[in-house]
Order: structure tokens, then C-alpha cells, then sequence
């Protein structure tokens, strides 16, 4: 199994990216590991990062697992978008810097128009710090959809 580095799996660059390198991946599943970084772009006056920025983690993850199904099958890693999450649990107040993450996404749904459903879940030290089902969307043409509507 080849993995790629998360910069050509995920469409972000530079402090955007939250993951440091996929671990493992198969059809309906994705592991992954993070430290939390002592600054960036999405922290706060304190140098956390607030509990909901788990979303984000696991985002990216779905992200790197459609990327890595890309690479897998020389296809260009395509543009998705997170849609949102009916439930987002998280059991700490915020993430401190060098926290070590590990995320887990499994595929639940995935259909022809592009819709997603992912199970997430983020640990540290095999304890259980946030779990979320994902919806996500891939549209087929991801230029197309971007296209801003002139006003009528």
C-alpha cells in the first residue's frame, strides 16, 4: 500500500493542513495522525485550538481518504466539501499544543451523485476525545459547481 504525503491528498496548503501523515487506508476506511500545533491560522489568543476544530481533523481525514482512492487510480485529487454534521460530541474544552491525534473515518454511505457519510473519530492515548458522522459532498464537476451564478 502506498500512502502520499497529506499535501497531495488534500485540497489546503501550508498551515491550512491540520494532518502530519496517513498511517493506514482501505476501500471504507482511514487512519491518521496529527499533532496539535503550538500556533497557526486557527487558533486562539491562548494558543489552543477550540473543541469544535475536531470537525476540522476529521474533515481533512475523509479528505485524505478520497485522496488517497485518487492517487490509487492516477486520478487527480478532486475538491470535496463538508456539508455539515448532525452531532459533533467532544469531551475536552479545547486542543493543547503537542497533543498527539489519532482519526478514524469509516465510510457508511456513498452514492453515485457524490454524497457522503463518514463516521469519525478522533483519540489520544486510545482515549476517545470527539466522535461526528460527516456529510459530505464531491460534486462531479467541482469547477462547474464553483461557478458563481451571474445575478438575474
Amino acid at each position: 500500500m502506498t500512502i502520499w504525503p497529506i499535501a497531495e491528498l488534500v485540497p489546503h496548503a501550508g498551515d491550512a493542513i491540520l494532518l502530519d501523515e496517513v498511517l493506514t487506508f482501505d476501500a471504507d476506511t482511514l487512519r491518521a495522525r496529527a499533532t496539535v500545533r503550538a500556533s497557526g491560522p486557527f487558533h486562539l489568543p491562548d494558543n489552543t485550538l477550540a473543541n469544535w476544530m475536531g470537525l476540522e481533523f476529521m474533515a481533512q481525514a475523509v479528505a485524505a481518504w478520497a485522496g488517497c482512492h485518487a492517487r490509487a487510480a492516477n486520478q487527480p485529487v478532486e475538491l470535496g466539501f463538508l456539508l455539515g454534521t448532525r452531532h459533533y460530541e467532544c469531551h475536552l474544552c479545547a486542543f493543547t499544543a503537542g497533543m498527539e491525534l489519532i482519526v478514524d473515518v469509516k465510510r457508511s454511505l456513498q452514492d453515485d451523485s457524490g454524497m457522503g457519510v463518514f463516521e469519525c473519530k478522533l483519540s489520544s492515548l486510545d482515549r476517545l476525545l470527539a466522535c461526528a458522522r460527516l456529510n459530505v459532498y464531491r460534486p462531479p464537476d467541482p469547477s462547474a459547481f464553483m461557478q458563481e451564478q451571474e445575478p438575474r
